[in-house]
């Protein structure tokens, strides 16, 4: 072969090592941009504004929130909500579960005057049974993002001490990786300038 011909090959493969490596850091950087938009979707933003990160666990709110949703709940004053609104509220005022349907009429309760919310799921062909009252009210959904709640309720319930130990255990690995690979990539430039 000629030399001009082995001087093409070596640069063709240096073009083609440049854009492989130039894809693979594009991705990478893509990804760590990913990975940083939902931690501040997720666990930023709920904190700042004092908010709730929470899964959809039932099809009361199809299509809309399917099952896996992750919806963000920010505080809401209950002479700010309106209707349309999709409303989370605690089932039994003081208890743990928590329900979210949207609002589909407002009222006044007889007994003390404060504003009462007639709720039902997008999904259910009939209102919920009781009203909510103020005291129950917890917040309205800000923003959802479909199938997030599996990774959020996967890393805040009983998996939890096997998934946070698996995803570090894997970001150090891609670490090792990338450093590795980056002293692999210099010690072939240089050796191949040295034996330019």
């Amino acid at each position: 072969m000629s030399a001009a011909g082995s001087e093409t090959d070596e640069i063709t493969g240096k073009t083609r090592g440049g854009l492989l490596s130039a894809i693979g850091t594009g991705l990478s950087f893509g990804l760590l941009a990913l990975v940083v938009l939902i931690a501040v979707l997720v666990i930023v933003v709920p904190a700042v504004i004092n908010g709730r990160a929470l899964t959809v666990l039932t099809s009361s709110m199809e299509p809309g929130y399917p099952p896996g949703t992750l919806v963000v709940v920010a505080p809401t004053a209950p002479d700010d909500i309106r209707i349309g609104d999709v409303l989370t509220y605690q089932l039994e005022s003081g208890k743990a579960t928590l329900v979210t349907h949207r609002v589909i009429e407002i009222g006044t309760s007889t007994a003390d005057g404060t504003r009462t919310f007639t709720t039902k799921g997008d999904n259910n062909d009939i209102p919920d049974a009781d009203p909510v009252q103020e005291v129950q009210v917890v917040g309205t959904v800000l923003y959802a993002i479909p199938y997030l709640g599996y990774v959020n309720t996967a890393v805040n319930g009983d998996l939890r001490a096997l998934i946070v130990p698996v995803i570090v255990g894997g970001l150090l690995v891609y670490a090792v990786w990338m450093v590795v690979s980056s002293f692999r990539d210099k010690r072939k430039k240089a050796q191949g300038d040295g034996g330019a």
